[in-house]
């Protein structure tokens, strides 16, 4: 049995029980454990993605090469009962458990840790944007009883919903770290202060209209725009000094 729980909010604990278990986790974020016994955990590089046959997984790193959604993993397997503690430049860790069938759309980059019940994927929200994010997302399902989600937010996470009360989201798509429910529209503001040097900044939102139900999760600090077209692991975890963009 595996448990996901946050632990003085910059640090992810993962419990097993039984052992015969294993995670994903962002290669390089662990950072100490516990046995009961010798130690029964191990650590090895996943060298194409988390898909669960080799197809699937040459397919998914020819996507996230092509989004820029990078994804450097390693596995880690347990033999055995033990606690495990993972972190990443201390930033926030938020946990989510997934219903069967519930889908997180998350930034590569925010992805801390994952269980095995979680199944991965990437998925096109949009086109012409030019920004770090918001041409594509990584989406985890959940497929069992154990589908665990850990993600990274730089300072304290913001959420909102409109699931309750139906109203209208907007957010700024490199500050939005993930969401659950409905995927954004885009929505442009280019007029002719564009073209004066009078633009406010904010000329592109992700916005979830009042029947677009979800709920999402933002960080205060926003990407450096750009598209990144690295290859799988480059710059996946921190903030590219230099950006490509794609016009």
């Amino acid at each position: 049995m595996i448990k996901f729980e946050t632990l003085n909010e910059l640090c992810l604990m993962i419990t097993c029980q039984g052992g015969g278990d294993y995670v994903f986790t962002k290669a390089g974020a662990f950072i100490g454990g516990e046995c009961f016994g010798g130690k029964n955990y191990k650590f090895t590089k996943v060298m194409l993605g988390p898909e669960q046959n080799a197809g699937r997984a040459i397919l998914g790193q020819i996507a996230r090469r092509f989004t820029g959604e990078n994804l450097p993993l390693m596995k880690v397997e347990f033999d055995g009962d033990s606690v495990t503690y993972y972190a990443n430049n201390q930033q926030h860790v938020v946990v989510y458990h997934l219903e069967n069938g519930e889908t997180i759309s998350v930034e590569s980059e925010n992805i801390l840790a994952f269980t095995r019940d979680c199944k991965y994927g990437v998925r096109f929200i949009g086109q012409g944007i030019i920004s770090q994010k918001g041409v594509a997302t990584s989406t985890l399902t959940g497929m069992g009883p154990e589908a665990y989600v850990a993600v990274l937010v730089d300072g304290n996470p913001l959420v909102i919903s409109n699931v309750a009360n139906g109203s209208t989201l907007e957010a700024d798509p490199d500050a939005v770290v993930c969401w659950i429910g409905a995927d954004p529209s885009i929505k442009m503001d280019v007029s002719w202060r564009n073209f004066i040097g009078q633009s406010s900044g904010e000329s592109y939102m992700f916005e979830w209209g009042s029947h677009s139900y979800a709920t999402v999760i933002i960080q205060p600090m926003e990407r450096t725009s750009g598209v990144d077209v690295s290859m799988d692991g480059n710059l996946s975890g921190s903030r590219p000094s230099t950006q490509r963009r794609i016009y």
